[in-house]
């Protein structure tokens, strides 16, 4: 009588060749991500010299942040075309923060008069922002690549709060009419946010601390008051 496996090895062969191919993935889109990363952190320490940058020299100050972030859009297509390979999500944990602090850049940098915004304070959509990164946005017809808006109003919330600092800083560059532009967009933000009916957690606990960020920047506003130092209407 003649015994047979009962259980093909073949079996086994195909789930190596699939875990092969899991880590190449993984070990691929973690290349991608550190690359990334570290664009994103070239385009913040550009971004952080704002704080001592008079309004005066923004332009140049913009111009070399749109640079910065020209380099995040060539990694930012390398990723989604490696990315759009595999299913969504089942990897995008592993870039979603790195996403978020580009998307980040791209923000701050327009809320400065960069990406065309020509002036100061205007917020770019998330479309806007796909558009300068060269992403797609909140896809729902096919699992592939995208920026989402989890990740859009995460970076707004960070948004506030490095605007609130701002508001601090441009006081010691005599740029009094900068706070209340900061406390404006701040109020406007945490209004819209309380609008959402939001049910990620990280989110909403994001969302909620955006509070804090208005009452700093509102600080700044009433000392600038008390001290006769606010710009007339």
């Amino acid at each position: 009588m003649s015994s047979s496996p009962l259980l093909d090895p073949s079996v086994f062969a195909e789930l190596e060749r699939e875990l092969e191919a899991e880590t190449a993935a993984r070990e691929a889109l973690a290349q991608l991500v550190a690359r990334l990363e570290r664009a994103v952190a070239a385009a913040q320490g550009v971004l952080a010299r704002v704080h001592s940058t008079p309004r005066s020299a923004y332009a140049e100050l913009v111009a070399r942040v749109e640079a910065a972030v020209a380099d995040e859009v060539v990694l930012v297509k390398q990723l989604a075309e490696t990315a759009s390979q595999h299913p969504y999500y089942k990897y995008n944990g592993r870039w979603t923060r790195t996403m978020q602090a580009a998307i980040g850049t791209v923000l701050l940098g327009a809320w400065l008069g960069g990406f065309g915004a020509g002036e100061i304070g205007r917020v770019l959509t998330l479309d806007e922002v796909g558009a300068i990164l060269a992403a797609p946005t909140n896809l729902k017809d096919r699992d592939a690549f995208h920026l989402t808006i989890e990740e859009y109003l995460l970076a707004l919330a960070d948004l506030a709060s490095d605007l609130a600092r701002l508001a601090a800083n441009a006081v010691t560059l005599a740029d009094y009419a900068l706070p209340p532009l900061v406390a404006a967009f701040a109020r406007d933000l945490l209004a819209g946010f309380q609008l959402l009916h939001l049910r990620n957690d990280a989110l909403r606990r994001r969302a909620d601390a955006v509070k804090y960020d208005v009452k700093r920047a509102e600080d700044v506003v009433y000392d600038l008051s008390l001290r006769g130092l606010l710009p007339g209407p």
